[in-house]
Order: structure tokens, then C-alpha cells, then sequence
């Protein structure tokens, strides 16, 4: 009665492959579910967890064209059976229909993530790990069902000739049984076993103090083969491949071995030349609205240029081939890339500590909140749960916070946008004896430098509380100020905003979660990494240094920048986002402003907040309609309906040049003077331009054209798109539609011929 679930490895840590369907029964049999953490690549050619009575299967794509990368980044995937599906966190993509019946693609289940439930959201996952997860979906697409089973087939079959090897040359194995790993009993040879190994070039696992583990994949060679017999022969004559060349049968239970069908979609079953799988991938990226096309003004992403001098070293063997747990003298160089990038992010930060660990921000606001926990906890103040959350904070914070245990409350904003500092001191007397901390944003989701944020830091600091300041907004402060400076004890950062590494359609990421001096004892800890400390909270990624690969990219930024550049480029972001308030101020309202004098846009941080409610009230033309039209013009939309519902939250950052910033304000200008026909009643409320945009090329060829404006005006509303003209794949997408009729599979190719 006391456990939920029960978790099981498929194959084993050992390399034993077992029967599942007896241990779910039993599970089942006692009120429990099962998760199966399975090997992606085993189950091109074992029975899948899903036909042994599994609940819930997942795991990791790493092997599917991932480079090890000391740790990552890699996506992890999470299957379930179809009464789960709504329970899943994270960002899920169903399949919903557009305006002219077409299928279309959108994110499902808004409704339950951070920036829309807040405290009472189910999940918090904002970065995930998508350009990994395109990665192994093309590896799976290039390969096939069929070329997955050959890979698989010929992994298992080297395993199988190593183990017939090493049984020859008088080896025990721990099982008869396995898929790519063998547990090999060594006794009190181990440490010269695993020494020989290292002298050869290899890496092996210690299993235990009696015995190591082996695993191969599809890179291993028959050269690989002899490599590892000749560690174990010590003076024996080597096997010979000759008895094998006729093949070899598997180790796995031959019950176990895989009938039912998989990837049976088109897809995966075309594209299996280098000519058609660039084609396939260009066709994909042609449907997408990138950075290599305009600004994406999404604001409180700050969506800025990747360099490709940045990304350079990610590619170099010496990065990616390198594993997380391998012996600490050949991770030097990634032991001083940490120690380099931590030192530079504590200057930047005025903290005293950071640790890298954490693969996103909401996985680093999770960690934070960690560390103020234990904080208290060692000063024997474990009832200290309440977390003030103000209004204008990020949207993961309430659901980061709630996830650790705490309780949050909610704080007001004044009419200007600041935090409520009557309201906050209120608060902070109301719980005083069990507050835990404050999270604030700073500048806030609202755009704005609070001016009272010092005075903030105090009140709660006078209160036993800790102060947690959210660093997604840092593009606006590096070089200009210092969170741990102004009162912050405790700051995630977002290095894929700004410190560069590419979001990637939405992850990687890297969260590093940054402490002042007396927190520095309970940053993360990786225990079987050797990174211990009796005061640490727990590991909260796979590897110790998280998404380690991708961290040469941050280097390589500030490295490249200096202290000066990386100042310029926090005033640029700024500057931009003025300039850009300053001319969108005189057509649409901005929400929040520091209300400057003599400040056209009355001065913003790095972002502003357009509202659009009013124009709702006028014309009927909704945030949501401005953001669909704009992909006519050839932008991406800005941010909609956050921090604050009916508004679009605009982010220019640094990156963008004059010119764009301009081609993006005459676009809304011009947007502004549509939207100006619609209250004259020169185009009427239900049929213009913004309710039925985006516009397909295929819906302005037809031959009936039914609407009130012309095709010219829906298509090619200013002259300059003539030269360079983005068109929208997918019309108006119905999201309603997609939320009751979710489904998380590929929609098959009959479907979209019949639409």
C-alpha cells in the first residue's frame, strides 16, 4: 500500500535481458503501475515494454546520432498508454486542423503549463531538449525500421561473438543472457583488468570491486573485438573471428524477440539516401519562420544570433567524444571549461558560486529552490515554506516552486508595474515565521527595472526569508548590474537567452544556478561523479556537468566579448527595445513603461508590453489576430497573452540591426492602419485581413476569392515582400480542435492527400 509504481531497467545495468510481463502482472496485482526505462536501440529487435504489461516506458535517444558529449545534451522520451496521455508534462505536440480543413501541428494542453496555471501547474518545463530529439528523429528517418533492426541485429551479434570469445579464453559472464553488455566476473583481477583496458585506449565500467562491464554499439569493430579479448587473455592465444563468419545467434531469449511492427509511417520508410534525406530536412525547414529569416521578437526569450565562430568546437571530437564518467584525467579540459565559465558568470552575476549542472532554467529554478530549502533546514527551520511570488514574475516560478514543496503566495503590482512593496511587507509580516523566500524577476516579466528592488531585498532578508532572483530577463543587466550585488542570494541563468546557446525549436538549454557565499555548500552534488559534500542537495541532471557539449558555445561568447562587448550588448538590448516603444508608442498602447519624462515609449528595459484590449473593443481584432497577421509580413509573433492576457510582449535584443527593427515597425504600423479600415467600416469585423490570416499561397490561388479585401492586400501589404516573401504552411490553426481530439502521433500520409 505504500508504493505507487515500481521501475524497471530493460535490458538490465548487468546486460540482462528479462521477461517483464510477470513482474507487471505482480505489480499490477497489488494496486501499483510499471515504468520501464528501455533502450531505444533494444527494442528495434525486443519485444517493447508496451506488450509486457509496461504503463509508462522511457528512456534516452543518445544512441540514435547523439554524441556522448559528456553527458549531453540528449532528449529523453516518455511513452505512456493512451488514459495517461493528458497526465504528461512537458510540451506536447498533437495535431489539431486549420481553416481550410487541412491537418496542422500545434502545442496541445496550453491550459495546464506555468505560464498559464502558475502555482497550479503540472508542469514547469519550459527548455526541453528539441534539437537533440530532431537529431534522433532523423536518425530514425534516414535508417528506417529496417536499417534500425540491422544496426541493432549486428550490436547484438558482436556482443554475442565477444562473449563466445571471452568464455573461450576462460571468462565467467553474470548472465547468459543479453543485447550489447556483459557483465564480466574478474575477482581480484579487476583493477588490473580495467588498467590493461585503459593502456589499450578503452574505457571499461566497474561493475564492482569483482567484476566489469562491457558495452558495444554499432561503431565497434572487429579490430574493437580483439582490442577487449586481448585485455583478458593475459598470455593466451586470441579467438579467431573465423567460426563466426557464417554469423552467430543472439544472446537475447529468442521469446523476447520483437514481432510486432514499428515506424510504419511513410516517413521513415523514404528518405534513405544522403539526396533524399537533405531534401526531406530542407523541405521542414522551409515550413519554418527562423532567425536566418527576421527578428523573432519573442519577448522574454531573447531569441539572439547563435555565431558560427561560437559554434565551432561543439563539433570537435575532444567535446563530443568524451563520456561524463570516464577517469577525471581525461575530463581536464572540461574541468577547466567549468571552472572558466563559472568564474566569468560570477563576475557577471556578483555571486560567489554557480554550479552548471542544471540542463534549463526551470530545471535551475528547481535547484535554486533546492538550496534555499536546505539552507533552512540546516538551521533547524524546515517550516519555512512560504514562497512570495509577485505578479510579474516569470512564469515557471510559481510551478518551480510549488514542485519543491512549497506553498506559494502571490503578490500585487502597483499600476506602474513594480512590485507592490505595502502589499510584499504585508506578506512578509503575515508569514514571517515561515517564509522561505521571495522569486522575483528582475527586470520583471513586465519589461520594467523595479527601482524599489533593493528596498525589496531587504524587507524579505529582514524576515529570515531568502531572496531568489530569476535571471531570465539577464540579457538586460550583464555589465549594467549584478543580482547577487543588489540583494539576490540565489539566481538561475539561462545560457541559451543570454549567453547564446541556440534555443533549438526549444532546447537545449543550460540553467546554471548561481548562490551567494554561505549557499555555495549546498550547490547540487553528483555523488557518483565524485562530487560530494555533506550539505549539497541532490543531483538534479544524469551528468555533472548537465548539458556539458553545448557549454563550449557560452565560452567561446564571453571569451569573444570581453567585459566591454558583453556590456555594449546589454545597452544595445535596451536601446533596441526603446526604440522600438518609441515608434510603435505613437499607434499602440505600451502596458508598462518606467513613465520617463522626455522618453518616447516612457522607457522600458529590454522588452515592451503592446496592448492590444483596447483595439478589441473597437474592431474586434484580437492579440491573437496582430500575432497571425504578422506571419504575412514575414515575422514570427511576438510573445501572446504573456505576462498579461489580450498583449504582445516584444524583445528585440541585441542582434538586430536598424533595418530590422524598422521593417518590423512599419509592419505593425502598417498592421495599426488595417486594423483602422475595420473601425471605418471599410472592411467589416468578421471577414479582413487579420481574422483570416495567416494566408497559404494555396488559398489566394483558388479561383474563388470570397472576401472583402483583395488578394493583393492579403498577401503583399507592404511593396518589400514582393522581393522576399515567407508563405505560412498552415492557415488559422483550430485550437480547440487539437486540445479535445489529442493524439501524439504521426497523422498518416492518406490523411493529408484527402484534406
Amino acid at each position: 500500500g505504500e508504493h505507487f509504481a515500481a521501475l524497471f531497467q530493460y535490458p538490465g545495468v548487468t546486460g540482462r535481458v528479462r521477461e517483464l510481463q510477470p513482474l507487471a502482472d505482480e505489480v499490477h496485482a497489488k494496486g501499483g503501475l510499471v515504468i520501464v526505462a528501455a533502450d531505444l536501440l533494444a527494442l528495434a529487435v525486443l519485444t517493447p515494454p508496451g506488450e509486457q504489461g509496461a504503463d509508462i516506458a522511457c528512456g534516452t535517444t543518445q544512441r540514435f546520432g547523439m554524441p556522448m558529449g559528456n553527458g549531453g545534451p540528449h532528449a529523453a522520451y516518455l511513452a505512456c498508454k493512451d488514459e495517461y496521455k493528458r497526465s504528461l508534462p512537458g510540451r506536447l505536440v498533437g495535431v489539431s486542423v486549420d481553416v481550410h480543413g487541412r491537418p496542422a501541428y500545434r502545442l496541445a494542453l496550453q491550459t495546464r503549463e506555468q505560464h498559464i496555471r502558475r502555482e497550479k501547474a503540472t508542469s514547469n518545463i519550459c527548455t526541453a531538449q528539441v534539437l537533440p530529439a530532431v537529431v534522433a528523429s532523423m536518425y530514425a528517418v534516414y535508417h528506417g525500421p529496417q536499417g534500425l533492426k540491422r544496426i541493432a541485429r549486428r550490436v547484438a551479434s558482436y556482443t554475442a561473438v565477444l562473449a563466445a570469445g571471452l568464455t573461450e579464453l576462460g571468462c565467467t559472464l553474470a548472465h547468459e543472457n543479453a543485447f550489447d553488455t556483459l557483465q564480466v566476473n574478474t575477482g581480484a583481477k579487476t583493477d588490473g583488468v580495467l588498467a590493461a583496458a585503459q593502456a589499450a585506449g578503452m574505457n571499461l565500467r566497474k561493475a564492482s570491486a569483482a567484476s566489469v562491464s562491457i558495452t558495444l554499439d554499432e561503431t565497434t569493430t572487429r579490430d574493437d573485438i580483439k582490442a577487449l579479448w586481448r585485455v583478458f587473455a593475459a598470455d593466451k592465444a586470441l579467438p579467431s573471428f573465423d567460426r563466426f563468419e557464417k554469423g552467430i545467434a543472439p544472446l537475447y531469449p529468442a521469446s523476447l524477440a520483437r514481432g510486432s511492427a514499428f515506424l510504419t509511417h511513410p516517413v521513415f520508410n523514404t528518405h534513405h539516401s544522403e539526396t533524399e534525406m537533405l531534401r526531406y530536412i530542407r523541405s521542414l525547414s522551409d515550413k519554418d519562420l527562423a532567425l536566418d529569416r527576421s527578428m523573432i521578437p519573442l519577448g522574454s526569450c531573447t531569441m539572439k544570433l547563435n555565431a558560427t565562430s561560437e559554434m565551432i568546437p561543439i563539433t570537435w571530437p575532444e567535446f563530443a567524444q568524451v563520456h561524463p564518467f570516464a577517469p577525471r584525467e581525461q575530463l581536464a579540459g572540461y574541468a577547466q571549461l567549468d571552472d572558466q565559465l563559472c568564474a566569468w558568470l560570477t563576475q557577471a552575476t556578483g555571486y560567489a558560486g554557480v554550479s552548471l549542472q542544471p540542463n534549463a532554467g526551470s530545471q535551475g529554478e528547481y535547484a535554486g529552490l533546492l538550496v534555499i530549502k536546505a539552507w533552512h533546514a540546516s538551521r533547524g527551520q524546515a517550516q519555512r515554506n512560504i514562497c512570495l511570488i509577485p505578479e510579474s514574475a516569470h512564469g515557471t516560478n510559481p510551478a518551480s516552486a510549488q514542485m519543491v514543496g512549497l506553498q506559494v503566495v502571490v503578490t500585487k503590482c502597483d499600476a506602474e508595474g513594480n512590485v507592490d512593496l505595502a502589499d510584499l511587507t504585508k506578506k512578509c509580516e503575515q508569514y514571517s515565521d515561515k517564509l522561505a523566500c521571495v522569486m522575483i524577476t528582475y527586470p520583471s516579466t513586465y519589461g520594467l527595472f523595479d527601482t524599489h528592488v533593493k528596498e525589496l531585498c531587504a524587507i524579505v532578508h529582514q524576515h529570515g526569508g531568502r531572496v531568489y532572483v530569476d535571471g531570465a530577463n539577464m540579457n538586460a543587466l550583464v555589465g549594467v548590474a549584478a543580482p547577487g550585488e543588489f540583494g539576490g542570494d540565489v539566481s538561475h541563468l539561462n545560457l541559451h537567452k543570454t549567453f547564446c546557446i541556440p534555443h533549438g525549436g526549444g532546447g537545449p538549454g543550460v540553467g546554471p544556478v548561481c548562490v551567494v557565499d554561505d549557499l555555495k555548500p549546498f550547490l547540487p552534488a553528483h555523488r557518483s561523479s565524485g562530487l560530494t559534500g555533506e550539505q549539497r542537495v541532490g543531483a538534479v541532471s544524469a551528468a555533472p556537468l548537465g548539458n556539458a557539449a553545448v557549454l563550449p558555445i557560452s565560452w567561446m561568447y564571453m571569451r569573444m566579448m570581453g567585459a566591454d562587448g558583453l556590456t555594449q550588448a546589454t545597452e544595445t538590448a535596451i536601446l533596441s527595445a526603446n526604440y522600438i516603444a518609441a515608434r510603435l508608442g505613437e499607434h499602440y498602447d505600451i502596458h508598462f513603461s518606467g513613465n520617463i519624462d522626455g522618453i518616447k515609449g516612457g522607457g522600458v528595459a529590454h522588452e515592451c508590453i503592446l496592448d492590444l484590449r483596447p483595439l478589441k473593443d473597437s474592431s474586434g481584432v484580437s492579440a491573437e489576430d496582430v500575432a497571425k497577421r504578422l506571419i504575412d509580413y514575414g515575422f514570427h509573433a511576438p510573445t501572446l497573452s504573456f505576462p498579461v492576457a489580450g498583449t504582445l510582449m516584444v524583445e528585440p535584443t541585441e542582434s538586430e540591426p536598424l533595418v530590422e527593427l524598422d521593417r518590423y515597425c512599419d509592419a505593425m504600423i502598417a498592421i495599426r492602419a488595417e486594423i483602422a479600415k475595420i473601425e471605418s467600416g471599410a472592411w467589416p469585423k468578421d471577414d479582413n485581413p487579420l481574422k483570416n490570416a495567416p494566408h497559404t499561397a494555396e488559398a489566394l490561388l483558388k479561383s474563388d476569392w470570397p472576401h472583402a479585401y483583395s488578394r493583393e492586400d492579403a498577401a503583399f501589404p507592404v511593396a518589400t515582400l514582393r522581393r522576399a516573401k515567407y508563405w505560412s504552411p498552415v492557415g488559422r490553426v483550430d485550437n480547440v480542435y487539437g486540445d479535445r481530439n489529442l493524439f501524439c502521433a504521426c497523422v498518416p500520409v492518406a490523411e493529408y492527400e484527402s484534406a
